[in-house]
């Protein structure tokens, strides 16, 4: 489980504002590589990836949460839309994006993974932030 002083969900820490600046670098230049034309192409996917990692850390914790007192935890997002599924370096649907063609990272952003968030509010039974997704 994530939280203060321990790793998150992909092994790494960003305790200072360079290591952060450091992550969205790199972030930044897995974008490009997947045959972004400029910065403008990936600034919503960078913005949602963001996004994305904080949710998927905040629902480790209230997952945690729930299992310590025994209470049933739905997340906000299926697999292989979590961070954890294909962000993190242990992640399956990563693996599977990193042995893909080239262009498979943002081909998945922009065609499975924000539609699939933007579609999220009109589920039934969609909870505040799934319907909050939906609307950003």
């Amino acid at each position: 489980m994530s939280g203060p002083g321990r790793p998150g969900v992909n092994g790494k820490k960003l305790p200072t504002q360079q290591s952060v600046n450091a992550a969205v670098k790199q972030i930044c230049d897995i974008m490009r590589r997947s045959n972004c034309a400029g910065a403008l192409q990936y600034v919503p996917e960078l913005t949602w990836i963001l996004f994305l990692r904080i949710l998927d850390e905040r629902e480790e914790i209230e997952a945690g949460e729930a299992r310590a007192v025994g209470a049933e935890y739905t997340p906000s997002l299926a697999a292989p839309y979590r961070w954890r599924d294909w962000a993190a370096s242990d992640g399956a649907k990563r693996a599977e994006l990193q042995s893909g063609t080239l262009g498979a990272v943002f081909h998945f952003l922009n065609e499975e993974l924000l539609p699939y968030l933007r579609g999220l509010g009109e589920q039934p039974r969609a909870n505040s932030r799934q319907r909050a997704s939906a609307r950003s």
